[in-house]
């Protein structure tokens, strides 16, 4: 599998699109699309691994893993994209940010 091949996979299991990674990677218009033919810098495979929660090794194809080592955030992220709406209405990014607080704030109270 590609790196190009990957990002679509992880992407697609995240609810994102690839323009919605790009965008939020902060790369210029459809950078992603020419890494089908160009090599990325790694800060750019870098910005790319933050957005998906996977590390650059499984995106470089150096690794069949998917998770970075922070196991937990990618288990908070998990959890929000598996709710993609409430009572018919898309979660809007402000509330997965909510979400996002409240998982965190109890899985570390768990913890304790």
């Amino acid at each position: 599998m590609t790196m190009f091949e990957r990002i679509e996979f992880i992407s697609k299991k995240r609810g994102m699109s690839l323009r919605e990674v790009n965008e939020k990677a902060k790369l210029g218009t459809n950078a992603i699309y020419r890494w089908k033919k160009q090599t990325p810098s790694v800060d750019k495979i870098k910005a790319v691994a933050n957005v998906l929660g996977v590390s650059v090794d499984y995106l470089l194809g150096k690794s069949e893993s998917q998770t970075t080592s922070d196991n937990k955030d990618l288990d908070v992220e998990e959890a929000i994209d598996s709710m993609r709406s409430y009572q018919g209405k898309e979660i809007s990014e402000s509330q997965r940010e909510v979400l996002r607080g409240i998982i965190k704030g109890y899985l570390d109270n768990q913890g304790k």
